[in-house]
């Protein structure tokens, strides 16, 4: 596979091309190509454009600027736009790029804004979900609809969104903003050739979220425990090395190039816990953030810092941190207004507070609203927002208290804030109650918070998932929560949440992802986990999308020759038919062999790799399945439990409660139930558990063996590394089916139906 990519991309450093290899802009790079409007984006978008033309033979010509058009600000050591590449000789031209404001407009792009107002094509994916359950109906399950970020032409495009229409044997991008240009561009390189085919009415096409941001547990110092990265299972950062910003950015700028191809807008660069030289980022070392800004900015994203709450004690600034004192608000005022002469586009903070040990505004008898407007006050002037996350519990439990539940404590600590958060905060929930476990429901919160922005957040590096040394394509269990309608079969879901497409609601908070980015050649350790990231950016943008959608476009831009953008013809779709059935189902293949019905936590403490059934159920973490001679689960009911389900809305909170109506793949989660108790499909939970087990490992040892077959098709070097890294998927999974299976003989006492071997 070749790379080289537009200057300032590392392909000459063994850096993976990820999802943009040279071979996807072909389509683009072998035609004749006139893009009309200017600004520090437009640039960019030149500048791939040019380099594509410059490996396949096209052209390109850029039309200066509209009498219309406003000037774009251009940083002193931001990209230059260029000088026009000669006159526009009025064509032909196989593709037109253009901004609205660059009038006259070309005929061919005159003619695709008028179909935008008279009505574009929705641009949004199907809806996408399974049904929730027995007894409910599809109804109540996971259709999102199309409607989320579809919006039609009197809105107008949109700051981030394009139209793309053929006619007359020309493609047309058009768009409002040099992002959206920049947007339209990508979704051309997803289309590959098929984007100069047949004629296509205008689509318009804009982000259902406005923020989709990824928060990198990135450490500058190296931490004694958790690594350069926390919880990263790809190497180091791509952004500091040893205590230092990185000597070398240029692979940060080609990761912005990777982002914007995905949607994704806006980066942390440090970790939510938030060390002392981290505190520093916002003082004397903010010229190291300021560094990584400029080489995102012109791919549009947008840099965000996670502070420590105690920052002023910590820097020596005030004696508290008390956000109501005067000198504290001050204090936090004055470093927000140097963050921005420094950093004029800088999004915002990201905080952890009152949580796992970080410092936070209950020290000083306040609550989390007063802690978050204090923030919330010094961003406003700027137009910056603070994230705030609600990952809050109490991380020193009694085991023997069956009355404290870890799964509560986000609802209980912040559902009586509601409404009193100030409109750029925004809240930043889990998206399971507990921690990312890979089967859990959708947190209460999200339902619970109608007058607080609220952003849903998800876990890209996989903790809980395999650590990218199993393949785990996370985009399914995604779109389910994403779906899920918290109110019922006639409420908005999840996306329309984020999205802020809700009835008398507050603005949507956007998504969030726990980036899985490290310094490995394959950016993400395992190159199928490329997926994960890819899938996290088109979800954020249309969370409608079909997830085996979207893998299907990742396989044909990252293997060219699984038929997707190579104009040779690929391999018949024998790669791309490969990897649907490796990847497909591979997030519930992991589920099989890992954990049962919606039991959580069986894994090894401290670093959660592999099995250890009861690793932490006596620890002050919590408890988490229970396990006795008579059955599992945790009694999460109101009636004889912790009352949990309480915290749902109607139907939920009575689906959640009955044991009958329970969705059987979170039955132990809201439940203690006998071994011997029966199933929907009729299986027992011991049998169900034994059953599952078994068959997860045949089926990773099937994908090990369909990897196998692909020598040849995939090129030597990323084959070799997946090959490796099934070898250690199958080890661990015989692992986990032999520690779980034997763990619950011995509890229950109940043989295996079928007589296969436990140990």
């Amino acid at each position: 596979m070749t790379f080289s990519g537009p200057p300032g991309t590392p392909g000459s450093r063994g850096v993976h091309p990820a999802w943009l290899p040279d071979e996807a802009f072909r389509p683009i790079g072998s035609r004749r190509t006139l893009l009309c409007g200017g600004g520090p984006l437009a640039g960019t978008v030149h500048e791939e454009v040019a380099s594509a033309c410059a490996r396949y033979g096209g052209s390109v010509r850029r039309r200066a600027a509209g009498p219309d058009e406003a000037p774009e600000a251009v940083p002193d050591d931001g990209p230059e736009a260029g000088p026009d590449d000669g006159a526009d000789d009025g064509g032909p031209y196989d593709l037109v790029l253009a901004l609205t404001t660059a009038g006259p407009l070309p005929a061919v792009a005159e003619t695709a804004l008028a179909g935008f107002r008279r009505g574009p094509a929705p641009g949004g994916g199907p809806a996408v979900g399974p049904d929730i359950g027995p007894d409910i109906g599809p109804d109540i399950g996971t259709d999102i609809g199309p409607d989320i970020g579809t919006a039609g032409g009197d809105e107008g495009i949109g700051d981030e969104g394009y139209v793309v229409a053929r006619h007359d044997g020309v493609t047309v991008v058009l768009a409002d903003s040099t992002t959206g240009l920049l947007y339209g561009l990508f979704h051309l390189v997803r289309l590959g050739e098929e984007a100069f085919g047949a004629a296509r009415p205008a689509e318009h096409h804009r982000p259902a979220a406005r923020l989709r941001m990824l928060d990198h547990w990135d450490n500058v110092d190296v931490h004694p425990v958790m690594g350069q990265v926390e919880r990263g299972y790809a190497g180091g950062s791509i952004f500091w090395r040893d205590g230092a910003l990185r000597d070398d950015l240029t692979r940060v700028r080609a990761y912005g190039r990777l982002l914007a191809a995905c949607g994704v807008n806006a980066v942390t660069v440090n970790n939510v816990n938030v060390h002392a030289t981290e505190t520093r980022l916002l003082t004397d070392r903010l010229r190291d953030v300021a560094a990584i800004a400029d080489r995102l900015r012109p791919y549009g994203v947008r840099v965000h810092l996670s502070v420590n709450f105690a920052a002023p004690v910590a820097l020596g600034g005030t004696a508290t941190a008390d956000p109501l004192d005067e000198d504290v608000r001050t204090w936090w005022a004055a470093v927000t207004a140097r963050v921005y002469e420094t950093i004029p586009d800088f999004g915002g903070y990201v905080v952890k507070a009152d949580s796992e040990g970080q410092p936070g505004p209950h020290a000083y008898g306040r609550d989390h609203a007063d802690g978050a407007n204090l923030l919330a006050e010094a961003l406003a002037p700027f137009g910056g927002v603070v994230h705030w996350r609600a990952f809050v519990y109490n991380h020193r439990q009694d085991w023997r208290d069956r009355s404290t539940d870890r799964a509560r404590a986000a609802y209980d600590h912040f559902t009586p804030l509601d409404g009193r958060f100030r409109d750029n905060v925004i809240l930043q929930v889990k998206h399971g109650p507990i921690d990312f476990q890979v089967r859990e429901p959708v947190s209460p919160v999200i339902a619970a918070m109608p007058r607080t922005r609220v952003a849903v957040e998800l876990q890209v590096t996989q903790e809980y998932t395999g650590q990218q040394r199993h393949v785990c394509y996370l985009a399914p269990m995604w779109s389910e929560v994403l779906g899920f309608r918290p109110w019922g079969p006639a409420g908005p879901g999840v996306a329309h949440v984020v999205a802020g497409d809700v009835a008398d609601g507050a603005a949507g908070g956007g998504l969030v992802g726990v980036s899985n980015v490290g310094d490995d050649p394959y950016w993400t350790g395992h190159p199928l986990a490329q997926a994960n990231l890819y899938a996290f950016g088109r979800l954020a943008w249309a969370p409608s999308s079909d997830p085996a959608a979207i893998l299907d476009e990742w396989i044909g831009l990252t293997f060219p020759a699984a038929g997707g953008n190579d104009a040779t013809g690929g391999d018949d779709g024998r790669l791309r038919e490969a990897l649907h059935e490796i990847m497909d189902d591979s997030c519930g293949t992991y589920e099989r062999y890992t954990v049962p019905l919606g039991v959580g936590f069986m894994v090894r403490p401290g670093h959660h790799y592999g099995p250890d059934v009861d690793g932490y159920e006596y620890t002050p973490w919590g408890t988490y399945h229970f396990a006795d001679r008579d059955g599992v689960g945790v009694d999460r009911t109101r009636a004889t439990g912790t009352g949990f389900t309480g915290q749902y809305p109607p139907p939920w909170s009575e689906v959640y409660e009955s044991l009958a109506r329970c969705p059987d793949e979170l039955l132990l989660f809201f439940h203690h139930v006998p071994y011997g108790h029966v199933l929907h499909d009729g299986t027992t939970v011991i049998q169900h558990i034994y059953d599952t087990h078994f068959a997860g490992v045949e089926e990773v040892d099937r994908a090990r063996l369909r990897w196998a077959e692909l020598a040849g098709l995939v090129p030597d070097a990323p084959h070799a590394r997946v090959r490796e890294l099934f070898a250690e998927q199958l080890r661990c999974a015989e692992e986990w089916r032999d520690q779980v299976n034997a763990y619950f003989l011995r509890k229950s006492g109940v043989p295996d139906a079928r007589g296969r071997r436990i140990p």
